[in-house]
């Protein structure tokens, strides 16, 4: 019987999963056990309202300790996992803590991606609440920033310091950084929606290196030019959080390997949950691990359920699903719209104008519906994410969200 629960990271997927377990009638004693000494919170402001001023750390609060306590769910803040022992079924902590579990979950997270360049003052990433904050201080004291990388975060960060009225440049070895995870139709238009807000975007060139020049920075590009400006954000990606893993003995590549019940394989008592995880899933017939918010929420759903009913173990299948806010457009997809099998594309309403309402539906070569993007139109989302679901081929999707126009 799962007396305790110990479930490494304090993010969305970790809180969820605490919060899911009590849901789902566990009974034991569940520990959170988080690195940042902040309480929980909401990453996806962290580029945008928290990032603005518009938010503070109450609207991006995912628990507070009383509301933990009131549930029976112990937060432990502040002290960074250094080991998993799992014969021994502990966890050693940087503090020296030593806790035991009878199910560990791990939802560590990603870290940003380490930079290939010096580590210099103003220089910024963006993965904690303290890196917006000090980010923040820095918007509000310049003129201009340069953002190094242009998928989701910088993209948001560049729109966020414009609104702030900051003079912004992207820069991405790229021709259309979007495109890896929108599809080149929308990433063009996100690209001239920048434009149009006065955001230089300096695609298909790289940064060779990062220097001080004063109280400035000098960032010599492959172009053979040099950009100064006063700050620098790096949007290069991000890696999973499983450093802390090896010599454990538990299979990690590219995140902690799961089977299709987010179960680490060969164990059935550790569980990976969120942007470490990387799970079997049997609709691309291998393992993925996605970084998204939603697949967080879903799978520490998932993981809650299979802790507390082992005896009708769930699989987890979830349609991935990501949402990006520019300025006042909202862009969302469902399923994987730039998988190597797409064959199809069509493009359903209106694209043009100041703020188009469309979308974008993707095929594979079996005639089904793989994938889906759409600008300032929530029911067409919907309506994709049930047709994804339902396995609906790719014409009669298209047909039913041709009928949301109606």
């Amino acid at each position: 019987m799962t007396k305790r629960v110990v479930i490494v990271g304090s993010g969305i997927g970790g809180i969820r999963t605490a919060q899911g377990l009590r849901s789902a009638g566990f009974a034991g004693e569940v520990i959170v056990a988080g690195e940042e000494p902040d309480l929980p919170y909401d990453r996806p402001p962290l580029s945008k309202a928290y990032l603005a001023g518009q938010d503070g750390t109450e609207a991006v609060a995912l628990i507070s300790q009383a509301d933990a306590a009131a549930v029976g769910i112990t937060l432990r803040l502040g002290a960074s996992a250094e080991r998993i022992r799992p014969e021994e079924k502990s966890l050693v902590f940087d503090n020296g803590e030593v806790l035991p579990y009878d199910v560990c979950v791990v939802a560590t997270g990603a870290a940003a991606r380490p930079t290939p360049w010096n580590k210099l003052d103003g220089v910024h990433v963006l993965r904690s609440l303290a890196d917006s904050q000090a980010l923040r201080d820095q918007l509000r004291a310049r003129r201009e920033v340069a953002v190094i990388g242009g998928g989701f975060i910088g993209s948001e960060v560049a729109a966020t310091a414009r609104k702030l009225g900051l003079k912004v440049t992207v820069i991405d070895p790229l021709p259309l950084p979007l495109e890896r995870t929108l599809g080149a139709t929308v990433a063009q238009l996100i690209t001239e929606l920048h434009h149009r807000n006065g955001v230089t975007t300096l695609f298909g060139a790289g940064v060779d290196s990062i220097d001080h020049s004063g109280t400035q920075l000098n960032l010599r590009l492959s172009t053979g030019t040099t950009l100064t400006t006063d700050a620098v954000v790096l949007g290069i990606g991000a890696i999973p959080n499983d450093g802390w893993l090896a010599g454990s003995g538990l299979p990690v590549s590219n995140g902690l390997l799961c089977d299709e019940f987010c179960r680490v394989q060969g164990r059935d008592d550790i569980f990976a949950v969120g942007d470490v995880a990387r799970w079997y899933n049997p609709r691309y017939d291998g393992h993925v691990r996605v970084e998204h918010w939603t697949n967080a929420v879903e799978q520490a759903r998932c993981v809650a359920h299979n802790i507390t009913h082992s005896d009708q173990l769930v699989p987890y299948a979830a349609i991935e699903y990501v949402w990006t806010d520019h300025y006042d457009w909202k862009v969302q997809v469902a399923g994987r719209p730039t998988h190597d099998a797409v064959a199809t594309e069509a493009v359903v309403g209106d694209f043009t104008g100041p703020r188009p309402r469309g979308a974008v539906l993707y095929g594979d070569s079996s005639g089904a519906l793989c994938g889906a993007v759409t600008v300032n139109w929530p029911r067409a989302i919907a309506a994709c994410r049930q047709a994804l679901a339902a396995h609906t081929p790719y014409a009669e999707a298209l047909q039913g969200v041709t009928g949301t126009r109606r």
